[in-house]
């Protein structure tokens, strides 16, 4: 079933407001997104690559970082949870944080751990090349339990918990299930963007979020139409056994599966064009038509956010989903690791083709 969230407009925007204040943790691996700016206008004589000119240097929160950024420019009141470094990464990260108006008493700087870095050299516009540090290895055992104590006594105040997973050695199976069972005990929903080394740790959640091929990862088989698609998420309802899988899909938009219903529903993508802008802002160009996506990156936690912030804010799944999808709608216009305002989402909105 495909909806037209035009049809809902009216109704979507009286959640907005509701958004704001909402108590929502973030649980995952925290990166620093470093962004090295400059120009660029010759080749280097030692290998075909340019000579970038270094302008400025800028950082923001990356990773379930980027998750929690997306919550607080929604005015949610957002706990963010998690492990870095105790080292300058680490360091710039919690400042990131602070400057969000992000809590980091449930930050962990363990001095045995490295802060995972991704610094992105960007140049006339584009990303010349982008430089990973990082250490993919399990928590030790006593960082583990510190920070389960931290989240256990925070999440009897929370409104809903965001579980971001990128694989980097904070989440294991065992982790997982004690975060989810305690979270239940508490009635306090989970929402989850999972990885795909982990096939049954997440059993449980509000919902699962995964793009497309990682859905298709997951079933073994590639989702080449509206069938597969169809099937793919009826398989991951009883995979997960959570309550609704969302599939982000591109340009298709995404599709909604809920344990409670017989029938699925499909959000097209958003019908406006977007231009190039510097990070954290955006171009629109009202009346195109079409849409030119300028950067993916961050898509996956925007819904992931939105969606998390929209149920606990009491809104049903689907209008959740419509919200989450005209969000990512905004954020693939901006450069690098952006987030969508409330201010920006109403615009979306009023700019959703009737």
């Amino acid at each position: 079933m495909s909806t037209n969230t035009a049809d809902a407009i009216p109704r979507l925007k009286k959640w907005i407001p509701r958004l704001r204040g909402k108590r929502i943790g973030v649980l995952g691996d925290l990166m620093l997104d470093r962004y090295l700016w400059g120009t660029a206008t010759r080749l280097s004589p030692e290998a075909a690559v340019p000579v970038v000119d270094f302008v400025e240097q800028s950082e923001c929160l990356g990773g379930a970082g980027n998750v929690a950024a997306n919550l607080a420019a929604l005015g949610a009141r957002v706990e963010a949870f998690g492990v870095t470094g105790n080292d300058e990464p680490g360091r710039a990260f919690q400042k990131c944080l602070r400057d969000a108006g992000i809590a980091v008493k449930g930050i962990i700087a363990d001095p045995k751990h490295m802060t995972t870095v991704k610094t992105r050299i960007i140049a006339r516009h584009q990303q010349v090349v982008r430089v990973d540090q990082e250490r993919r290895e399990p928590l030790r055992a006593e960082t583990q339990e510190k920070l389960l104590r931290i989240l256990f006594t925070a999440l009897k105040r929370l409104d809903a918990l965001v579980l971001s997973d990128y694989d980097k050695g904070l989440i294991t199976d065992d982790f997982a299930d004690r975060v989810l069972s305690a979270a239940h005990q508490l009635k306090v929903p989970v929402f989850v963007k999972p990885k795909t080394s982990r096939l049954y740790a997440y059993r449980g959640a509000r919902a699962i979020v995964c793009n497309a091929k990682e859905a298709g990862f997951y079933v073994t088989r590639s989702l080449a139409d509206e069938k597969s698609v169809e099937e793919a998420g009826r398989a991951l309802l009883a995979h997960f056994g959570c309550g609704a899988v969302v599939i982000t899909r591109g340009e298709k938009g995404m599709s909604v599966f809920e344990e409670t219903s017989p029938r699925h529903l499909h959000i097209p993508a958003t019908s406006f064009e977007v231009t190039y802008a510097r990070v954290g802002r955006t171009g629109v160009e009202r009346g195109a038509t079409g849409r030119q996506v300028f950067d993916v990156t961050g898509a996956g936690d925007t819904v992931l956010s939105v969606l998390a912030l929209a149920v606990a804010a009491g809104a049903p799944l689907a209008d959740a989903a419509m919200l989450a999808n005209t969000a990512a709608g905004v954020v693939v216009g901006k450069l690098g690791t952006a987030s969508v305002s409330p201010q920006e989402l109403l615009h979306a909105l009023a700019d959703v083709r009737l």
